[in-house]
């Protein structure tokens, strides 16, 4: 493996790769740590890898990239965000995670799929499957009006808010191929979304999902006091317990209650006219430390001994 050297991997995003890539650079030149984009062309299963950390903001929608990542980590290198968490992670589980750890989320429901691939023979393939849903109890528990999302997935797409069972059934009609979960709408009266850096830097920003794309997030607005406290200790309970070094949590605010709205974000938007330019420093101060650290293995990363490969490999009878 190359000697402390960060890769990155990105997709159409372009404020913050070349001012990351400089920062590493910058930062860690004393400690010999470099940074580059990652090129990727055809990975042999066992070839030593070329980075000592990988940050990956784009695995998620290119299957090569992360057949590629689960492989270098299993070979030494640390990727930023573990290939092996993030795929299994969904937004259903997280609900169920947040209340287990006395995290207030909204009601949830996760749904049949609307839709199967052909291979998918109804008469056989679904006999466990209730038929047909039972709407009225769905929404007994969320309630109405109610959010109808994506399982995974991220962006605020496919997301409809739906104010009676005709329309929720309309809106399940087109989800097509997706499963979907059905949430209790939170009227909030407050908004904040924290950017999260190596489980520990928590940068919590008052956040307006409706408004345009890039006035979202309400720089004029600081979040402080009792908010503050509050979303910066659930937040990091939030990306601790689910191991993601690169994250956003999302808290819809109602009286004196934060719900956790949306923590799947494991490559969350970093661009410097949306997050506005103090809050991007922070980020590429924050991820450049964290990386550097990684390269260098001043830190370990947390995760790695949770797999039972890692724990096999290091074993003494395995290195007999």
């Amino acid at each position: 493996m190359a000697d402390k050297k960060v890769g990155l991997l990105i997709g159409r995003e372009n404020t913050f790769p070349g001012p990351f890539l400089d920062k590493v650079n910058e930062r860690g030149a004393a400690e010999g740590v470099s940074a580059e984009l990652a090129v990727l062309g055809g990975t042999p299963e066992y070839e030593q890898p070329r980075h000592a950390v990988l940050v990956d903001r784009i695995s998620h929608e290119v299957p090569y990239y992360r057949a590629h990542l689960k492989s270098v980590v299993l070979m030494g290198t640390v990727v930023i965000n573990d290939p092996f968490w993030w795929e299994a992670d969904e937004k259903f589980f997280e609900c169920t995670l947040a209340r287990k750890l006395d995290v207030a989320v909204p009601k949830t429901v996760v749904l049949p799929n609307k839709q199967y691939i052909p291979a998918i023979d109804h008469e056989h393939s679904l006999r466990n499957l209730q038929y047909p849903i039972d709407w009225e109890r769905i929404v007994a528990y969320t309630g109405l009006p109610a959010v109808l999302k994506p399982n995974t997935g991220g962006g605020w797409k496919d997301v409809t808010v739906v104010d009676s069972i005709e329309h929720l059934m309309t809106a399940y009609d087109q989800s097509g191929l997706k499963t979907m979960i059905l949430q209790e709408f939170i009227d909030w009266d407050d908004y904040v979304r924290c950017i999260c850096i190596g489980r520990r830097d928590i940068l919590p920003l008052r956040y307006n999902p409706r408004a345009p794309f890039e006035e979202r997030y309400m720089i004029s607005q600081p979040v402080e006091g009792a908010l503050l406290k509050a979303s910066i200790k659930q937040a990091g309970l939030l990306v601790d317990a689910l191991g993601y070094d690169m994250d956003t949590v999302e808290f819809a605010v109602k009286g004196d209650v934060l719900y956790a709205i949306d923590f799947l974000n494991p490559a969350p938007d970093f661009d410097n006219f949306s997050i506005k330019e103090t809050n991007f420093q922070w980020v590429l101060e924050k991820l450049s430390d964290l990386v550097i650290s990684y390269a260098t293995g001043a830190v370990q990363p947390p995760w790695r001994n949770d797999h039972r490969w890692w724990k096999f490999l290091q074993a003494p009878a395995a290195k007999a």
